[in-house]
């Protein structure tokens, strides 16, 4: 195993694999770009080739490129050794099973069934005739693997004791149940049904979903049926067909998100190869713990912004509710694609691979979308209101900034006819349940908190080019004139505090700096545009602070609040006008 992690760090540099996930920019020997793992704007993750390393001066996120892979797509060492190796061309050697560790056994066992199932299928007439007969060709057979679980109780079973796994093994990766008849034995957990293997992002196959052939659909069994949660899948932390989006969704800026696994194959064979499917999946918001990454947080890591489309029945519409709100309250942008009544995308692929480009073409954001929805309903006002705020308000509720709640509450008053004072006040009633959303209303200051503030970012900035021009026996920049800027802009007490506080982190902002402004051509340039970027952050957040005053009470601003919009408006046009002729001057 060491001798393959020597060759691939060989055959592939730091800069390669970090970039084919995230934008890049040059910074002089090394690189920079906005992390991948935290939210922010202003770019504080570094690469360097030389060290072989990167480092998030905002998350303190570091490492090689096996742990970048491990922490961006949610992998263990393992995993992110398969990828890796794939991508240089490096061979694995494959083990016995008998001499691997119990988890390297049950991905193997797993991977197994899958043959037996991919098998079964090239002999089974009636599910190759299914699947034919949805449009699904033979190479997009192959490419998903997909395979058929035969009706019977122990096919699987009897196949997997002659590769030689145990029946505790298969249990525990959901191939098999336990009779409840005393004395019973283990039968297969799937049969008759069409074969879904669900992939991590390395391809190691980590459960199944099986659709059952129409024939022997009883109504009382399910339509799919998935693996139960095992030590190897947890819905959480995976989305069908992920593993072969995930370039393309990086590459595009954006994913499309439908319903079941039927949908996502066909998108892909459609080519929208960046389609990924919430089926026997569960979509999660937690997307910063230290340890996993779920589902929804990788896909943000991918592209912020997010097309839904699900079946145009009650069930799909409500999928769609939740789904958007959870991506919401994580900043993304969402819309929602059109679909027409009783289709799901499969159909309309197989009907017209057009008419599917065009419905994603006109998607739009899912609160023009179920505005749109309701007015087309022509409810009488009163009933309208009501399904304004029990539909609507709670996407506002769950969006990360002010403004646009803002926005978003000033257009739904205009279109649905409704007094924008009486929106406000039904959207204050609205309870807070997503403990991801940052956004509430009320007459507090809004405090970006941590370190993954924009503003704490700049000032970090500063800070790290003040400390490393001290250290220098012949500074290139007014250190004094610099330290008498920062105190303007955020208050002299407030500035010894910020030093104070980042003492412990020094060295790490001196690192950050020399990486960041050892090859700027004019200093005292970038640092004029932090320090304007900083006022302007701080005028920002005193605008927002009066807009929650404004809109969180009566909706009418006092005399005193509007004069001070506007003079905090002037403020800020003024240093947006500074800063443009910093950006057209000649250094």
């Amino acid at each position: 195993m060491g001798s393959s992690v020597e060759q691939i760090k060989e055959r592939l540099g730091i800069a390669d694999v970090v970039g084919s996930y995230v934008k890049l920019e040059k910074a002089g020997s090394n690189y920079k770009a906005r992390c991948p793992f935290h939210n922010e704007k202003t770019p504080s993750f570094f690469v360097s080739p030389a060290r072989g390393s990167y480092f998030c001066f905002g998350c303190n996120a570091k490492g090689d490129i096996f742990s970048f892979v491990e922490q961006f797509e949610g992998l263990d060492f393992v995993g992110s050794l398969k990828v890796l190796a794939q991508r240089a061309g490096v061979e694995l050697v494959r083990e016995n099973p008998k001499a691997k560790n119990e988890k390297d056994r049950l991905y193997r066992a797993l991977d197994v069934a899958t043959d037996f199932f991919e098998k079964t299928l090239t002999t089974d007439t009636e599910a190759k005739e299914y699947l034919e007969k949805r449009g699904v060709k033979p190479v997009t057979i192959k490419e998903w693997r997909l395979g058929f679980a035969p009706d019977s109780w122990s096919g699987l079973y009897e196949e997997m004791v002659k590769q030689g796994f145990t029946a505790l093994e298969m249990q525990a990766v959901g191939l098999v149940k336990k009779s409840d008849k005393s004395g019973g034995g283990f039968y297969d957990f799937f049969r008759g049904r069409i074969m879904f293997p669900i992939f991590d992002s390395s391809e190691r196959v980590i459960g199944f979903s099986g659709r059952i052939l129409p024939r022997l659909d009883d109504g009382k069994t399910g339509k799919y049926v998935n693996s139960p949660e095992t030590a190897l899948f947890n819905k959480s932390r995976v989305l069908y067909g992920l593993h072969k989006a995930k370039f393309d969704i990086r590459k595009r800026d954006y994913s499309i998100m439908v319903e079941g696994q039927m949908d996502l194959i066909m998108s892909h064979q459609a080519g929208f190869t960046n389609t990924v499917a919430v089926s026997g999946t569960a979509l999660s918001a937690d997307t910063m713990s230290d340890d996993t990454v779920t589902n929804l947080g990788l896909l943000t890591r991918l592209s912020k912004n997010i097309i839904l489309s699900f079946d145009s029945d009650e069930a799909g519409f409500k999928a769609s509710a939740r789904n958007a709100k959870t991506a919401l309250s994580l900043g993304m942008d969402v819309k929602v694609a059109k679909m027409p009544a009783g289709d799901d995308p499969a159909d309309i692929i197989l009907r017209s691979p057009t008419e599917w480009a065009d419905i994603i073409k006109h998607s739009k954001h899912v609160i023009d979308f179920s505005l749109e929805t309701l007015l087309e309903k022509k409810l009488e006002p009163r009933k309208l209101g009501r399904e304004v705020v029990t539909l609507i308000l709670p996407y506002i509720q769950s969006l990360q900034s002010a403004v646009d709640q803002s926005h978003f509450i000033t257009k739904i008053a205009s279109g649905a006819g409704i007094k924008e004072d009486a929106l406000w006040a039904e959207f204050k009633k609205i309870s807070t349940t997503n403990t991801t959303q940052s956004v509430n209303i009320s007459n507090t200051v809004p405090v970006q908190t941590g370190s993954f503030s924009r503003r704490s970012i700049i000032e970090k900035k500063l800070l790290g080019i003040i400390f490393w021009q001290e250290g220098k026996e012949k500074p290139t920049i007014d250190i004094l004139k610099i330290r008498e800027s920062f105190s303007h802009v955020v208050g002299a007490e407030a500035l010894l505090v910020l030093v104070e506080s980042f003492k412990a982190t020094k060295n790490d902002l001196i690192f950050q700096a020399e990486l960041s402004y050892e090859q700027a051509s004019n200093l005292q340039h970038e640092i004029t545009e932090l320090l304007i970027n900083l006022e302007m952050e701080t005028i920002d957040q005193q605008l927002e602070e009066v807009m929650r005053r404004v809109y969180g009470q009566k909706a009418q601003g006092s005399k005193e609040d509007i004069e001070l919009i506007q003079k905090l408006s002037t403020q800020k046009e003024k240093l947006r006008t500074r800063r443009h002729g910093l950006d057209n001057s000649s250094f």
